[in-house]
């Protein structure tokens, strides 16, 4: 049996690979953290002009339809080079919700210009800290207007289209379209410990909301879109650790400590090798996402919380042990370890955080066991 992705996709990751090092180093994510841009717009415009807004998208809408497991390669590579772009929120979430429910006239409205890059999409469903839950909803859709503040929202800032979790006239929870230039919305910038991702705070006042498909999705529905964005950013994680931990073995290498590389010390070698196995299991993990993602498997729960919670592991220690690896010249602004570590922070706490996603595969395992 072949657990790896296709020769397509493998090719697919090359290309991506060769392209984000020359149009993304870590040169441009320092760009966006010292000269206080959004996001990279030229990059953007690269990769809707590459097809990656539309990986998962149908032809019909604009897209290349590669499917989900291409959406999840090129997330992998997206997260290794750190790209400050706001492509998880567009494309893991925004995308992914008009696919799965908006109407087909509302696909034909909103996908192409997401495709293109002439759109940029985001995703609102928290209102202060916490984890999702339906119970923290309080936003709310009535006689067509929504009212109600969401924060933080990741690239919220920099989003045309919001799409909005937010309650109906009966209570229900729901998808809302909310197109961001228009009247009752105000945008206030939050600060974050990874700027290359903005955060915003959003305050809706009677802003006109259009329902995605009947608007009455329901909690559950909620749940799976989030599922599915967490394998993507899963495969994201695994990346910025990959990337990390080849900093780090480089750097050991070639740092030479009573006239040997400090990396033949022992200290270093089962620190590394300690990375080494979470990226693994993270990997593996992902790769069980993608699977179930790809399918639409009934272990899609199980399969996503897994791969969250080892993808946020990994990601964190790689990440920590890069700089622990690089010494005291690793904490300085100067190194670019602290961009990994940045990045790690802050995706370990999109989507909820890492003990929910633990309390989720939790509950999952109880369920199968009493089945």
């Amino acid at each position: 049996m072949n657990f790896d992705f296709s020769d397509e996709l493998n090719q697919l990751r090359e290309q991506a690979r060769r392209f984000l090092s020359e149009q993304s180093s870590t040169r441009a994510v320092r760009r966006i953290l010292e000269g206080g841009d959004t996001h990279d717009r030229a990059l953007w415009q690269g990769i809707a002009d590459l097809g990656w807004l539309g990986a998962a998208v149908p032809e019909a809408y604009g897209g290349v339809d590669l499917g989900r497991e291409g959406l999840c390669v090129l997330a992998e590579e997206i997260g290794r080079a750190l790209a400050p772009v706001p492509f998880g929120s567009s494309v893991y979430l925004a995308t992914e919700a008009i696919l799965g429910h908006a109407s087909e006239s509302q696909r034909q409205q909103w996908l192409p210009a997401m495709v293109s890059g002439r759109q940029i999409g985001c995703f609102a469903l928290a209102e202060g800290p916490g984890n999702p839950r339906a119970s923290a909803v309080r936003a709310r859709v009535s006689g067509g207007r929504l009212s109600g503040e969401k924060w933080p929202v990741a690239d919220g800032d920099v989003a045309d289209l919001a799409i909005v979790v937010a309650l109906d006239e009966a209570g229900q929870p729901g998808l809302y379209a909310i197109e961001l230039a228009g009247t009752g919305v105000q945008r206030t910038p939050l600060k974050s410990i990874d700027p290359s991702r903005n955060q915003s705070r959003i305050r809706f006042d009677q802003a006109p909301a259009q329902p995605l498909g009947n608007g009455a999705q329901g909690w559950a529905a909620i749940e799976q879109l989030l599922d599915r964005a967490a394998v993507l950013m899963a495969f994201e994680q695994v990346g910025g650790a990959s990337a990390s931990l080849e900093m780090a073995t480089a750097y050991a290498r070639e740092r030479l400590a009573f006239g040997r590389p400090i990396g033949s010390f022992q200290a270093i070698k089962h620190k590394l090798a300690d990375v080494y196995m979470a990226n693994e299991l993270a990997r593996s993990n992902a790769y069980y996402g993608a699977w179930a993602i790809a399918t639409d498997a009934q272990e899609l729960p199980l399969a996503a919380a897994s791969a969250r919670v080892s993808a946020t592991d990994a990601f964190y220690l790689a990440s920590k042990e890069n700089i622990q690896t690089h010494g005291g010249m690793g904490f300085t602004w100067d190194m670019d370890c602290h961009f990994y570590y940045r990045r790690a922070k802050l995706l370990a706490v999109q989507l909820g955080s890492n003990p929910h996603w633990k309390n989720r595969l939790v509950d999952h395992w109880n369920a199968q066991a009493a089945a």
